[in-house]
Order: structure tokens, then sequence, then C-alpha cells
């Protein structure tokens, strides 16, 4: 497997790990500058020439696999016979600097409604490193040419889900930890995602956007129909977005969403 299919499986599987390259060499080495190697937590992928090296490069990834906010590390390794090295002698006879990169676990979003504000949210969240969800059940939000306006500077990872009749059974499909927010075209549809939400667990927050008047009317068909308690429905925050942004334009909206939620992720991050 090649180190960008690695990182790619790491991504998948929301594990964080670790990209460890050969960044200098002079004289003899095992690799050649920009060899790479993948640390994930019980697995790796390349090689950076095995021996002393790589092992000291490993467990030093490791520990920063299992470190709350790790940054990146040079390491500097004397290839003789007069360095007293952890895991044996190597003796090539150059000097090698590793470089060591945690890849961290991206956030997930997922956007229930692609109308016009859910479009404005997706042109901000595709600028952000991660995995955005787009999902809606009117196959006419969701054609190429329509979002195609997210392609053009797009960092995140776009995954779209056309669902013309049940939109919740994308729920159960979402990374863990996916922060949901609901702003379909059609009330019936938010309240059954709603529903449908509070009984996924593995979910991050739940946003919905609407009126105070249109929350009490769900708020109750959530307790009554839905038989949730106060402290579950209490996961769904309405309304979404900074209360200091009062503005109703689509764009307006979608900024004080993003910038509510970008809070939160960077708060998971740190």
């Amino acid at each position: 497997m090649t180190w960008v299919a690695a990182v790619a499986r790491l991504r998948a599987r929301r594990e964080s790990g670790v990209l460890v390259t050969v960044a200098t060499v002079r004289g003899h080495a095992p690799r050649e500058a920009g060899a790479k190697l993948v640390v994930g937590r019980s697995e790796t992928w390349g090689s950076i020439g095995g021996g002393n090296v790589e092992a000291v490069a490993i467990d030093r990834a490791r520990e920063m696999i299992a470190a709350a906010k790790p940054e990146p590390e040079l390491i500097d390794f004397a290839l003789n016979d007069k360095v007293t090295n952890q895991h044996g002698v190597q003796c090539c006879g150059g000097t090698v600097s590793v470089l060591l990169e945690p890849l961290r676990v991206v956030g997930s979003v997922a956007i229930f409604g692609v109308g016009h504000v859910g479009l404005e949210l997706a042109r901000i969240l595709a600028r952000q490193d991660l995995d955005l969800h787009l999902i809606d059940s009117r196959a006419d939000m969701l054609t190429d040419e329509r979002l195609d306006v997210l392609a053009t500077d797009a960092v995140a990872q776009v995954h779209v889900h056309h669902t013309p009749l049940l939109p919740e059974e994308v729920l159960e499909e979402l990374p863990r930890g996916t922060h949901a927010l609901i702003m379909t075209h059609d009330h019936a549809e938010d309240a059954a995602l709603c529903d449908a939400a509070l009984r996924t667990s593995h979910l991050g927050s739940i946003g919905l956007i609407g009126s105070a008047a249109k929350w009490s009317r769900f708020r109750k068909r959530l307790s009554t129909e839905g038989g949730h308690d106060e402290a579950t429905v209490a996961r769904i925050k309405t309304p979404i977005g900074l209360p200091d942004i009062t503005g109703k334009e689509p764009a307006t909206i979608a900024v004080s969403v993003a910038a509510d939620l970008l809070r939160i992720l960077e708060g998971e991050a740190a």
C-alpha cells in the first residue's frame, strides 16, 4: 500500500497517525530523502529503511498519537558504530534527519438540506479540512452543475447523498462524531430527522434551523410522539449560529452557522 493510500485509510477510519519522512540525508543511509512511513496506533505502512532509525521513529510516532496536541518534530540520526542506539547499531556512515508530522482525525459535518442556506454553508465548509456530507431528498439540489461552486477551492472531502424517500437513513452511515445540521425544505422532513438523530448515539452535535415557534412544535412532538425525555431533546441546538448575527440573507446565516460550528470543531481538536 502506498503512503498516500495509508493516509487515506486512516482518515476513512477516523484514526490519528503520523507521517514519517526522511527529510535529509548526508553520506550513506538505508533510504533516500523523501522515503516515507505511515504509523498508526497498531499498524505501519511503508519504510524509511528499517533498523534503529525506523524503530525510534515508530516509537516516537506512537507517543505523538497518544499525546493530546502533538506538533511536528525533526529527529536527527548519526549512522555510525560510535553512537548508542535504542534498537541496535546502524553504521552506514551517514546522517539522517527524519520529519514526523501528526495526522489528526478531521471533523465531520452533515448538512441535511442543500437549499439556499445549505449551499452557502457548504461553500464555506468546503474550504475547511473536514469530511462534508451533503444530503437532500431533491435530486436537483445535488446536480454537478449546482455543486460545481464547491470544487473551485475545496479542501474538504465532499460526499453527496441523494435520498428521495428517507434521508434519515443516512444518519447510521455517517462517521462517529459527525455534527448534523438539519435545514431541509420540509418541516415534516426536519421533524423526522430530529427524531432519528436523537436515536443515533454516535453523532456529535445536532443543530436545527428555524424559528422559536417551529421548535416549540417540534419539542412537544419529540416528547409526546417520540417518547424522548427532556435531557435527550436538549441535545438539539436551535436556533443555530451566533446569536449576535441576526441577518436573514442565506449567505449571512451560513457565515453565522459556520462560525459557531468551527468553534465546536476547534474545541474538539484542543
